[in-house]
Parts: C-alpha cells; sequence; structure tokens
C-alpha cells in the first residue's frame, strides 16, 4: 500500500516533467519527423518547437477546471471626463480718467461722549 501511494505521488510530481523525459529519449525521431522547422536547419530547431506545444499542453491540462469553464470575462472600465480648458490672455483696462491719488480712508468709529474717569478716593 505504501509502494502505490509513493507511486502515484511520485507520478504527481513529475508529471510536468514527463514531455521533456519524452524529448530526451525520442530526440532523434522528434527532430527528424515531429519538427516543424526541418525544412529551415539555420534554426537550429531540432524539435524544439515540438516541446514548447507539448509544455504547453500540460500547463493546459495543469489548469483547474474552475479556471477552463469559467465563462467570466473580466474588463477594464476608464472614465473619462474632459476638462474645460482656458486660456489667460492680457487684458488691460485702460481707464480715460486720470488716476486719483486722494487718500480715502475707510475706517470709522464712534465718537463716545462719556469718557471714563478713574474714582478719587478720599
Amino acid at each position: 500500500m505504501k509502494k502505490a501511494v509513493f507511486i502515484i505521488v511520485l507520478l504527481m510530481l513529475l508529471k510536468p516533467v514527463l514531455p521533456v523525459l519524452d524529448y530526451i529519449i525520442n530526440y532523434d525521431y522528434i527532430a527528424t519527423t515531429l519538427c516543424e522547422n526541418k525544412a529551415k536547419p539555420e534554426m537550429h530547431c531540432n524539435g524544439k518547437c515540438h516541446l514548447a506545444k507539448e509544455l504547453a499542453k500540460a500547463a493546459e491540462n495543469e489548469k483547474p477546471l474552475s479556471e477552463k469553464k469559467s465563462g467570466h470575462i473580466e474588463t477594464e472600465v476608464l472614465f473619462f471626463e474632459a476638462i474645460a480648458t482656458f486660456q489667460l490672455s492680457p487684458q488691460f483696462n485702460v481707464s480715460k480718467t486720470a488716476n486719483s491719488t486722494e487718500y480715502r480712508n475707510g475706517y470709522s468709529h464712534l465718537d463716545a461722549a462719556f469718557v471714563f474717569r478713574p474714582p478719587v478716593f478720599i
């Protein structure tokens, strides 16, 4: 029983590595037959394109079912509000009257008729 559990755990851990092991074991067959770029020897692909596809398939199979079947599509909504632009242009108010240099005091106060006087001590 322990051996069976050990083998199952070992296979689960090695599952992502299986395409690489298959590539190493069947290197000649993959490089000569399954390689997509065998017509272009200058690329030195030697079946790496096939290995990349197999790794992509293995990664796709590793995804949980909730991610695969989820119809949830995330969309990003951006809000844009145009800011009213304005320009400051120099405007000169040229008055046609002469500048007045007269001082105007805007301060006013109440004149108190009662003046405080301290008490007289006898």
